[in-house]
């Protein structure tokens, strides 16, 4: 599955407003900024392949997966997420999982994502316009924040049990919660998401095991 997605982001790719694909079976779906006062600095997201992994910069906030990447039941979902620049204020990136209907307006999924300031969020979205916090803005000293260079690299886990999922950050659980509610829905396509103006988010190891 990791090389699938490596694969998938040889070429460099300008997103589209909606939903695009490569020809390798990655997608992308951009959420542009409606906000006036905190634009997107430029119209597009690349992707390329860095390494053994593959650096999202943005432009418009991008979720991005592959159809064939599914997981359900219990398992573990990781990736190591390299900031390469932090935007200009606090923007979060990290992990997607649980996700259906992504190409139309009833997009839905649970993300848990981290920001350049040490905190981290879990939210589930349903369709274009609605989300939910499972856990709103928490600060946490697991997360490292950006270097002297701009740069920060953590380890994040979604570990989904039977009853509770845990989320994980360089080892530490950092939160957990319970599957009920909007927090039910764990099995479904998995990817990653990077929020608007970030420079750089290099993605290596991205994995689902059991």
């Amino acid at each position: 599955m990791t090389r699938r997605i490596l694969m998938a982001v040889l070429a460099l790719m300008v997103a589209v407003p909606l939903a695009a694909q490569s020809s390798d079976g990655l997608q992308l779906r951009v959420d542009r900024s409606t906000d006036a006062n905190d634009p997107d600095d430029v119209p597009e997201v690349t992707v390329a392949a860095v390494g053994s992994g593959f650096q999202i910069n943005t432009g418009p906030a991008v979720t991005g997966w592959n159809s064939s990447n599914t997981a359900s039941g219990t398992y573990t979902l990781s990736g190591r997420f390299t900031l390469i620049q932090p935007s200009g204020h606090v923007n979060y990136y990290g992990l997607v999982y649980g996700a259906g209907g992504m190409e139309g307006s009833g997009q839905n999924y649970l993300y848990f994502l981290i920001g350049q300031n040490g905190t981290y969020i879990v939210k589930h979205r349903a369709g274009n316009e609605t989300t939910h916090d499972i856990q709103g803005r928490t600060a946490h000293s697991a997360i490292r924040t950006p270097d002297a260079n701009g740069r920060s690299v953590n380890d994040l886990e979604v570990r989904v049990g039977a009853d509770a999922t845990q989320f994980v950050v360089n080892g530490t659980v950092v939160f957990t919660a319970p599957k009920t509610g909007m927090a039910a829905r764990t099995d479904g396509i998995w990817g990653v998401r990077v929020n608007h103006v970030i420079p750089g988010v290099l993605v290596e190891n991205l994995r689902v095991s059991n």
